[in-house]
């Protein structure tokens, strides 16, 4: 069994709940979508990875390994393309497994086996050029409930761009409220896009999509730090 690996490199966790704990990353090559935001260009493809066994990503991830490090963050491209690999991956260590993924692949997610923690983005119609589908959204909330219904220790993850309208996002944020089986303890990190600098004389709106998000669910508002602090 082989797939396609971008690359495997250690690293603090630059987004989320786990902002600033050190992680492997271990990034697949090929996505299923095309975010006009997406800061990894060089992964949706699968033919820009190299092919790798899992056991030699555990060589890897051993090699690189660190006494402050104790989670592998499988992340891409969408690593949920590749759930048997995961799972044979797995089984090689002992590192707690977080995947960070778009989740629109519900079965592929329900049959990853180990799951200690899953970041979840909820994709917004502003992120694609024209081609967003419902189904999108239906399918991460199919994952969302699966993942809940599983107790696997799941966040959402709101990547919000200058042009996002608050009366889109609001109307998102309902919608989830309605699909979602048990809201309680859930949490929403609402990203705001990369480079801030994009946000100057805008950053106020931020609070407003704060107290929409809270309304409903538990709201934290982090950029990305990994850009702040000039890191991979």
């Amino acid at each position: 069994m082989k797939a396609p690996i971008i690359e495997i490199f250690s690293s603090f966790q630059g987004e989320g709940v786990l902002i600033g704990q050190r992680q492997i990353f271990v990034r697949f090559a090929g996505c299923n979508l095309n975010c006009s935001y997406c800061d990894t260009k060089n992964s949706i493809s699968k033919n820009d990875g190299v092919l790798m066994t899992p056991a030699q990503v555990v060589s890897k991830i051993e090699s690189i390994l660190t006494p402050d490090c104790h989670t592998i963050s499988f992340t891409g491209g969408e690593p949920s393309l590749y759930p048997e690999f995961i799972n044979e991956v797995s089984k090689l260590t002992n590192l707690d497994i977080m995947l960070e993924t778009n989740g629109t692949l519900p079965e592929n997610i329900d049959s990853i086996d180990n799951l200690d923690i899953v970041s979840l983005d909820i994709k917004l119609k502003e992120q694609f050029n024209g081609d967003f589908e419902e189904d999108i959204f239906l399918n991460e909330i199919k994952s969302l409930n699966l993942l809940i219904e599983k107790s696997i220790n799941v966040y959402c993850k709101l990547v919000i761009l200058p042009c996002l309208k608050i009366e889109s996002f609001e109307e998102v944020i309902k919608k989830i409220d309605d699909e979602i089986i048990y809201k309680n303890d859930l949490q929403f990190i609402i990203q705001p896009s990369s480079p801030l600098s994009d946000w100057k004389g805008i950053s106020n709106s931020l609070f407003e999509f704060s107290e929409i998000v809270g309304k409903y669910f538990k709201v934290s508002t982090i950029p990305q730090i990994h850009k702040i602090l000039n890191i991979e």
